[in-house]
């Protein structure tokens, strides 16, 4: 890489798909989910300072700074602290603000598994030098199989030294459409992780969503720091409205881009992704953390959180126990979780 990337780590959300699992300031991305690293830690670790990248700006509420801090190891990263949740478009817009406009900002979910980081950084390779020439950058993930979950992305001509002009985005499809989508090839997964230069960013967003980029703007020009922290202005990030970036920017701007790539991606949405992506496994498909007995019984997910729970004769359910919240459910039906995370508040 011979341009100097500047990471920006969104760390927001509450992650009650994870439920009882991932709450309030203990958020799915700040848990081990999937390694004996949180979430948020392999996101940092993905980017490491002196590989062409500058330390991460992670863009975080108050009641995380603690556990960004806790959780950098070390690691020297400035924090960016939201006074309330206005979704990604303000989030992204307070660290537009904040830069330098030929700064390359490459924006990335902290939520998120990535197994081959070597094909992401060649990725990232691919989208700065057309972020150099201010295209908006998205990378797609090359899809495996037709999902109706993830929105999609719609590649159209091909651009000098690769990459596509986006077609279309595409909202989370029905299975037949899905279907013949992925038949077609030249479709990808959205991601929501962007590469783009500052400057152009910032123009695009007053082009299409000023009153979301001048609040924000407002808001770090009244902010002040409290030690490595900056805390934009409240009363003036309050009046951004709340937008996605796909929807505010990427889905109205006429010179996006997209870099599809095969890098092992989950958005690790559920307890079934959380189970599929399991690495230790029994031989019976068994994934086991804690003190677990289990007897005659598949393709579970049991998750103990410091009790000790035995199953007998089940197949394919989550057992997650997390102080006095139990959640029991089969695997299939995890997309219900948020029913009992409301129930349980």
């Amino acid at each position: 890489m011979t341009v100097l990337i500047q990471p920006v780590i969104l760390c927001g959300g509450a992650g009650t798909r994870l439920w009882p699992e991932s709450r309030g300031n203990r958020a799915k991305q700040f848990l081990p989910l999937h390694s004996s690293h949180s979430l948020f830690q392999q996101t940092v670790r993905r980017t490491p300072a002196g590989a062409g990248f500058g330390p991460p700006v992670v863009v975080c509420g108050d009641g995380h700074v603690a556990s960004v801090r806790e959780q950098m190891e070390d690691r020297e990263a400035s924090l960016l602290v939201e006074p309330m949740p206005r979704n990604t478009a303000a989030a992204i817009a307070l660290a537009v603000a904040r830069s330098d406009a030929d700064t390359l900002l490459l924006v990335m979910p902290s939520d998120h598994v990535i197994a081959d980081v070597s094909a992401f950084h060649a990725a990232i390779a691919v989208g700065a030098k057309l972020a150099q020439q201010d295209w908006l950058v998205t990378f797609g993930i090359t899809p495996d199989r037709p999902d109706t979950g993830f929105g999609y992305i719609a590649s159209g001509d091909a651009l000098d030294g690769g990459g596509f002009v986006v077609d279309r985005f595409i909202e989370k499809p029905p299975l037949d459409e899905a279907e013949t989508m992925l038949a077609a090839g030249g479709y990808s997964w959205n991601a929501g992780i962007f590469l783009f230069r500052a400057g152009r960013m910032r123009d695009a967003m007053l082009e299409h969503c000023r009153p979301i980029f001048e609040a924000a703007d407002r808001a770090v020009a009244a902010g002040m720091f409290d030690g490595d922290a900056f805390y934009a202005d409240a009363p003036a990030f309050e009046r951004a409205p709340s937008d996605s970036i796909d929807y505010a920017v990427m889905e109205k701007d006429d010179r996006v881009a997209v870099v599809p790539v095969a890098m092992g991606w989950s958005d690790l949405g559920s307890w079934h992704a959380v189970h599929t992506l399991a690495e230790d496994k029994d031989s019976a498909g068994n994934a086991l953390t804690g003190d677990v007995f289990v007897h005659d019984s598949k393709g579970n997910l049991i998750r103990a959180g410091g009790k000790r729970v035995s199953i007998i004769g089940m197949e394919d359910v989550a057992v997650i126990v997390d102080g006095d919240d139990i959640l029991v459910m089969p695997l299939s039906r995890c997309q219900d979780v948020r029913a009992a995370a409301k129930a349980r508040k």
